[in-house]
């Protein structure tokens, strides 16, 4: 990935199953916290706080900044350094909001990010099934998100 095209946005990303979600909202909301329990849960890091977002072969990626890489922030605890994947295709965008603000049964959303249309979800990050249904979303974007023969 050259950069040329990069666009810089404040958000986490983890890689699920080798996916990136990107995982936004306002300061404090919980974007750290739901990417740690993710990786605790096996995902890897991509990015915390930061990402850069590429389009590459008509694909979006997302990366670190360089003096970002490997680093999460665990309040209370501090800023870490976790190992991480240099890069991930973007297959997910997920917002987090309150609980009183998701609907129980969701249309389907999407946003366009870089001219590339990926599916979005609404996530309550502190629930405890949170990261699972955080997983399940990325793992069927994934699968949707493949050419078919």
């Amino acid at each position: 990935m050259t950069g040329a095209d990069a666009a810089p946005v404040h958000a986490t990303c983890v890689a699920i199953d080798g996916a990136g979600v990107l995982i936004r909202g306002a300061s404090g909301a919980g974007k750290s916290d739901l990417a740690l329990r993710l990786i605790d849960g096996g995902a890897a890091l991509v990015a915390d706080d930061q990402v850069a977002l590429e389009t590459r072969e008509g694909e979006l990626w997302v990366r670190a900044p360089a003096r970002l890489r490997g680093r999460l922030e665990v309040r209370g605890v501090g800023i870490v350094d976790l190992p991480s994947v240099e890069a991930a295709r973007l297959v997910l965008v997920v917002d987090l909001v309150a609980t009183d603000t998701i609907e129980r049964l969701p249309e389907a959303a999407c946003e366009t990010i870089l001219g590339t249309v990926l599916p979005r979800l609404r996530i309550a990050p502190f629930e405890s099934s949170a990261p699972a249904k955080l997983r399940l979303a990325a793992r069927q974007a994934t699968r949707d998100s493949k050419p078919r023969s």
